[in-house]
């Protein structure tokens, strides 16, 4: 086979390899693969198919890098991980691990994606994103900034990941939703169609926010609470049961938010209690904590208002 110049035949494997690439002899280079660039490959690792590695990238340890994928920029491929389909792996990005990047899937910028976990369809991670433990990102995910997905914790379909988030655990991500800020996303709770969850809340537990639903500032819905419709929780309200196809009424009370956790229940600050406590004890329930006589009317109109929209009594 008659070679262009600069160009050589690796002896293990017989790929093609670039003068100014660097490959070990323990290294396999595949029939139908190419080395080129300032790329280096070395330790037990493979590059077969039509991959190509150039650039200033390193394949090392057991990876393998196959099909029609592309490592190449400063992309760092390791350990026991797999790069293969059609798959792009470049910028200053590390895969290593156990981690699978493949498929269509895109990993780039600063991002890390290790461990066991798995990357694929047309999904990007990228930015310094992480994809770590067992998490999978699929479809036309997206997580990006310096976002977070691990645990066993999957982000699927059209959804987005990006800014400060972490999704984690068994957490699943879906649809349309989106996942941003300095939102967490946890447990069991699954984040679906076009909600949104953002600013600093949290959303765990067994807990599903889906529809148009929003969950931001600092709010939290967990335990087996549904957030659903066009509901919006915000503010420093606690969600934790039935399901609210609403916004739940929230109002500050002077130095207290008072919210509606539940049916029938009313949250002022620390103090959560069946609505009706408050209504017959408020003055009880207030006595330690130095209330004003504004605060404590504050609070009797929260638990009025509650009552006439009909969350007063429990589902």
């Amino acid at each position: 086979m008659e070679l262009n110049e600069g160009w050589s035949i690796h002896p293990n494997g017989g790929g093609m390899v670039h003068d100014t690439a660097s490959v070990a002899e323990s290294a396999y280079i595949g029939p139908n693969a190419q080395v080129y660039g300032d790329a280096r490959v070395y330790g037990n690792a493979r590059v077969y198919g039509d991959a190509r590695v150039y650039g200033n990238a390193r394949v090392y340890g057991n990876a393998h890098v196959y099909g029609d994928a592309r490592v190449y920029g400063n992309a760092y491929v390791s350990g026991d991980a797999r790069v293969y389909g059609s798959a792009q792996v470049y910028g200053d990005v590390r895969v290593y691990g156990n981690a699978h990047v493949y498929d269509n899937a895109q990993v780039y910028g600063d991002a890390y994606v290790s461990g066991n976990a798995y990357v694929y369809g047309n999904a990007r991670v990228s930015c310094d994103a992480w994809a770590s433990g067992d998490a999978h990102v699929s479809g036309d995910a997206y997580v990006s900034g310096n976002a977070h997905v691990s645990g066993n914790a999957h982000v699927s379909g059209n959804a987005r990941v990006y800014g400060n988030a972490y999704v984690y655990g068994s957490a699943r991500v879906y649809d349309n939703a989106h996942v941003y800020g300095d939102a967490y996303v946890y447990g069991d709770a699954l984040v679906s169609c076009d909600a949104r969850v953002y600013g600093d809340a949290y959303v765990y537990g067994s807990a599903r926010v889906y529809d148009n639903a929003q969950v931001y500032g600092d709010a939290q819905v967990y335990g087996d609470a549904r957030v659903y419709g066009d509901a919006h929780v915000y503010g420093d309200a606690h969600v934790y049961g039935d399901a609210w196809d609403q916004s739940p009424p929230q109002l500050q009370c002077g130095r207290w938010m008072a919210c509606v956790p539940e049916r029938g229940v009313v949250a002022v600050g620390c103090q959560i209690h069946p609505i009706n406590n408050w209504s017959e004890n408020i003055d009880d329930i207030a006595s330690g904590h130095e209330a004003t006589e504004q605060e404590l009317e504050m609070v009797r109109h929260f638990v009025t208002m509650v009552k006439a929209l009909g969350f007063g009594d429990e589902s």
